[in-house]
């Protein structure tokens, strides 16, 4: 698993724009949902092109939250990459920044049948959770995937972000909501990528300017102190 170092200069940012170390640190779970993003086999198995061998460490993590925020009341939410219908609305990504070979494998592998799409085993996913497909980085960006609508019919206001590669899908996915107007906690140990300085320079970089950066435990926390207050108002 990845060793957390969020840089000193995100951390003097935080507190000197919020006054206090985690701007989200009491969150409604009735109004919160995780967000797992790729842990699909195309990023998770081992042997696959897109493979982040650190993705298959953050899974305890993610499954130990969901289960906290399930029995709250709250939604989990995972969300996979799809290449079906692709070739034409994302042929630049594709063409120019992969080789022939590396596109042609990737569109095989997370179309609807490919072995890439199927969701990694180990994710406890159940039959009250959400299941998305998007097309690009981001599952928020415009016709990417019909998550925002989901969310909203359910009257969801706090994204904790889990999944990976940080500091692609996942940190797109982030952003993009919170300029969306979601309040967004990346959740630094239930995220991977391929070595700690992208995943720590993605989590620095997002802590301060677009949301707040929390474990596993301090989000459990923050669900708490959230549940508690929501029961005595």
């Amino acid at each position: 698993m990845h060793k957390i170092a969020i840089s000193e200069a995100a951390r003097d940012r935080m507190t000197a724009r919020t006054g206090k170390a985690h701007p989200f640190d009491e969150i409604d779970p009735r109004k919160a949902a995780l967000v797992v993003i790729d842990m699909q086999n195309y990023f998770c198995k081992p042997g696959h092109q897109g493979e982040v061998p650190a993705s298959r460490e953050i899974v305890p993590n993610i499954n130990r939250l969901a289960a906290d925020l399930r029995r709250r009341g709250g939604l989990v939410a995972w969300v996979r990459n799809g290449t079906h219908n692709t070739r034409e609305s994302w042929s630049n990504y594709h063409e120019f920044l992969h080789t022939p070979e590396r596109y042609e494998r990737r569109y095989a592998a997370m179309d609807v049948d490919g072995d890439g799409y199927a969701y990694w085993h180990l994710n406890d996913i159940r039959p009250e959770d959400a299941q998305v497909t998007k097309t690009r980085y981001s599952a928020f960006i415009q016709g990417s995937s019909n998550i925002e609508r989901l969310l909203r019919d359910r009257g969801i206001d706090t994204l904790l972000i889990t999944g990976t590669a940080t500091n692609v899908c996942c940190e797109s996915s982030a952003r993009d909501a919170m300029m969306l107007n979601f309040k967004v906690v990346m959740v630094s140990d239930g995220l991977a990528t391929h070595n700690d300085e992208e995943h720590n320079a993605a989590l620095s970089i997002f802590y301060g300017l677009f949301g707040d950066v929390q474990t596993t435990d301090e989000a459990i926390q923050s669900l708490a102190r959230g549940d508690k207050a929501r029961a005595a108002a």
